[in-house]
């Protein structure tokens, strides 16, 4: 492991010393990356035939953050000093401190860590797409290398608390309009453009500019508190659960009111308590829970390869059916929609047409891709089309005999590679296939409604399915941007959606808010009358606490069944299952 994470330096004629970042896939800062740095960076400034640093990130990738493995070590032994000193040490002390100009050459992404060593840097070149942003706060600390006072200093207070509290990337070409990047050039140039930088610095020919010393875009005293103040208030309106948000915006202050370098001590001081918060844990424990998920015995382990899926067949074009079509479209794969009369079809493909406009009023949609989307679907009312599919999900009503009968077709007309993937969310998978002979091609592609934006994806297997199908699934569920969960074939499966009539507790009217319903009363006494839970007819009194439990206990039970029963392969998958299906904060 140790040898291909490495920092190297080589020399030029130049004079430029071009040290490079090696840890794939993303350059991540590993503590054999922060000391190399260190080490490569003390020599560069001892040797007398080194004038200027180039810093730059090896395979076409700057450096996409601090590596999250080590805030787990941290969790577990509630000891902060395995948090190696980056911000003090290396970027100001070291780098921004430094006799001799760093120049950072950035490509690709340069994210959290990774964008903090550039800002370290006294100037930044980069390719107009590279991303760059500080997405800390989303796993429940906030940017820890200085990025909180750099930032604000390099592109303005609001455009860096924006970044910061919303976890919001820019690119470059961006980043050059708000002063973030000097300058920018192709992936060809890039190293040629920074030596060159490097040495126009080094010789005052350009200027030699400390990021921390700034001050001209922070505004007035009065400008920034005005600043300051609306992002606190918009934090607690959106974040009021995430102490993260409100400590990034008093360390931000500080900064602003004592100068930079205060602002670096205090930001040191308050991310090693945010590490060990109860939200960082969560966040960070979701973060690795949500990566293990396409991790699965007997399956991806044994060297298996996906099959390219290029063609998707979907059977229903209604709410579900249309739902899990566009996701498709949207990840560049051909569909054929099969409805059973024209105008059901007309509606499905209208309906999708809708989702992907809203799609581009979101903004994550170009109105390019939406039209290319368009042009991958194709309205059927037979199974002609259906000879040459790779896959096909059936998403109509749950009745069995007729989900039965499309299968048994299917197997007849589909080629015998096919997938044949059921949305059901209610039907034990061996009935509906029962009266085939294609078992092993037989999976459950358990989408959650709109199926287009909802990112859970239960991939739910029989005894009989064959690994090659939950794999390709798994592959299938990546490029359409889903979280793929695999689990075992029962009832309801890991999650299933309870059904939602508009009737509750409380009356919800627009624009107002939701007010007892007068109507539940009745059938709330009765209940009472009925379980004879009131003592001396009273009554009881129950804690927040005790309703939390009573509430949860049971889900924690079924929970353990599910486990015990082999129903998922890792308890951090039902953590998943919760987040993403039943929108259970991932913040506790």
């Amino acid at each position: 492991m140790a040898g291909s994470i490495r920092v190297t330096m080589e020399v030029g004629a130049d004079g430029v010393a071009l040290i490079t970042i090696f840890n794939p896939p993303v350059n991540a800062l590993h503590p054999i990356i922060i000391q190399g740095l260190k080490e490569k960076y003390a020599e560069a400034m001892d040797r007398d035939d080194v004038k200027a640093i180039v810093l730059t990130g090896a395979a076409g990738k700057f450096c996409g953050g601090f590596d999250i493995n080590v805030f787990t070590i941290v969790q577990e032994t509630g000891d902060v000093s395995h948090l190696p000193d980056v911000s003090v040490e290396l970027v100001s002390n070291t780098m921004e401190a430094g006799k001799k100009p760093s120049v950072a050459a950035i490509q690709g992404l340069a994210l959290g860590g990774g964008l903090e060593l550039t800002m370290g840097c006294h100037a930044r070149i980069a390719t107009p797409e590279t991303q760059l942003g500080l997405p800390e706060l989303t796993l429940g600390v906030m940017p820890g290398f200085g990025g909180t006072q750099r930032l604000p200093r390099l592109v303005g207070l609001p455009k860096a608390i924006e970044m910061m509290l919303q976890s919001k990337f820019i690119t470059a070409k961006e980043g050059k309009e708000r002063g973030l990047i000097d300058a920018l050039c192709s992936p060809d140039e890039l190293i040629k453009v920074s030596r060159f930088w490097a040495l126009e610095i080094a010789n005052y020919r350009k200027p030699w500019t400390r990021s921390l010393d700034r001050t001209d875009k922070l505004g007035s005293l009065s400008e920034a508190r005005a600043v300051l103040s609306m992002a606190r208030q918009q934090a607690k309106k959106v974040s009021a659960n995430l102490p993260q948000h409100q400590a990034c915006l008093d360390v931000i202050e500080e900064g602003v009111l004592c100068g930079g370098q205060a602002g670096v001590v205090k930001e040191a001081n308050v991310f090693k308590e945010l590490v060990l918060s109860t939200t960082a844990r969560s966040l960070v424990h979701v973060f690795f829970a949500q990566r293990s998920t396409t991790k699965v015995p007997g399956v991806t382990d044994i060297q298996l390869k996906p099959r390219q899926i290029r063609k998707v067949a979907v059977i229903g074009g209604g709410l579900m059916g249309s739902g899990i079509a566009t996701a498709l479209l949207v990840g560049n794969i051909s569909v054929v929609l099969k409805e059973v009369n024209a105008q059901f079809l007309q509606r499905g493909q209208k309906t999708i047409a809708g989702n992907l406009e809203g799609l581009v009023k979101r903004g994550s949609l170009t109105k390019d891709k939406m039209n290319k989307a368009i042009l991958l679907l194709k309205g059927a009312l037979d199974y002609e089309d259906f000879k040459d599919v790779d896959m096909v999900i059936e998403a109509v009503i749950e009745k069995v005999p007729l989900k039965q009968s499309i299968f048994a077709d299917l197997e007849k007309v589909c080629p015998p590679h096919c997938i044949l993937a059921s949305n059901t969310s209610t039907i034990d998978l061996n009935v509906v296939g029962e009266k085939t002979n294609s078992q092993d091609r037989i999976i459950g592609a358990h989408f959650f409604s709109p199926a287009h934006i909802m990112p859970l994806l239960e991939i739910v297997r029989t005894e009989k399915t064959s690994p090659q199908a939950i794999l390709d699934l798994i592959t299938v569920g990546k490029i359409i941007k889903k979280v793929p969960v695999v689990v075992g074939n029962c009832t309801g499966f890991a999650y299933h959606i309870r059904k939602i009539n508009g009737k509750g507790y409380y009356i919800y009217e627009k624009g107002a808010k939701p007010k007892p319903d007068p109507t539940i009363q009745p059938v709330i006494d009765e209940y009472r009358r009925r379980a004879k839970t009131m003592p001396g007819g009273k009554p009881v009194t129950l804690s927040d606490q005790d309703i939390l439990e009573m509430v949860f206990f049971p889900v924690v039970n079924e929970a353990c069944r599910v486990m015990d029963e082999n129903v998922v392969i890792r308890a951090a998958d039902l953590d998943i299952a919760s987040v993403l299906g039943m929108g259970f904060p991932k913040f506790r």
